[in-house]
């Protein structure tokens, strides 16, 4: 072989390893990432705001907030001057109250939209439910109606009992010698009754 075509083949082969080991395998999952930021259950956190804001809507955070802020304000009125740790216009005290709204607020909404969402499923499921219902009357009302036409082909108790009381009359009235004219037309041939022959 030539020089050249050596070198060529050698070039070309490290060619291939450098794309293969470049292009990442479609049939093998990808290595995780390192990540810097943490990571959380978005249904977790979802689920502990919802407690959080099911919590904050209770007459029991009302008085347990009310008996901090009582007692946070008495404490800083009358202990002595040296405990104190909020004076007069109680700062601190506005600023964790207003630390405590700008957490309640979003956590608030938060559990809102989740039950915002809930409640979506629930009226799309009602919605089907009632679809389903509709129809299932629809086709009950249909069979209903077939069955009572069907019914008002077939003979009834009281229709065959009032057929065979007008065939006891017409047989009794025949022995008596009464003749009475046939019921149904098709009885008579050419114009003489079929008992006629």
């Amino acid at each position: 072989m030539t020089p050249e075509r050596e070198g060529t083949r050698e070039r070309a082969a490290a060619g291939a390893t450098a794309a293969g080991r470049a292009r990442p395998r479609l049939d093998q999952p990808r290595p995780r990432r390192r990540r810097f930021l943490p990571e959380w259950d978005p249904e977790a956190f979802g689920r502990l705001s919802e407690r959080i804001a099911r919590f904050l809507g209770t007459g029991r955070f009302i008085v347990w907030m009310t008996f901090v802020i009582v007692l946070w304000v008495l404490w800083n009125v009358t202990a002595p001057r040296e405990l104190r740790f909020d004076e007069y216009p109680f700062i601190f005290l506005t600023l964790m109250l207003s630390l405590q709204a700008s957490y309640a607020a979003p956590l608030i909404l938060l559990a809102q939209n989740r039950q915002d969402d809930r409640d979506r499923v629930n009226l799309e499921q009602d919605r089907k439910q009632n679809e389903r219902s509709i129809a299932d009357t629809e086709y009950l009302t249909r069979e209903i109606a077939a069955l009572r036409i069907g019914l008002g082909e077939v003979a009834t108790r009281d229709w065959i009992r009032s057929e065979l009381q007008d065939l006891v009359k017409e047989l009794d009235g025949r022995r008596d010698g009464h003749h009475e004219p046939a019921v149904f037309p098709a009885e008579r041939s050419h114009g003489r009754d079929v008992d006629d022959r």
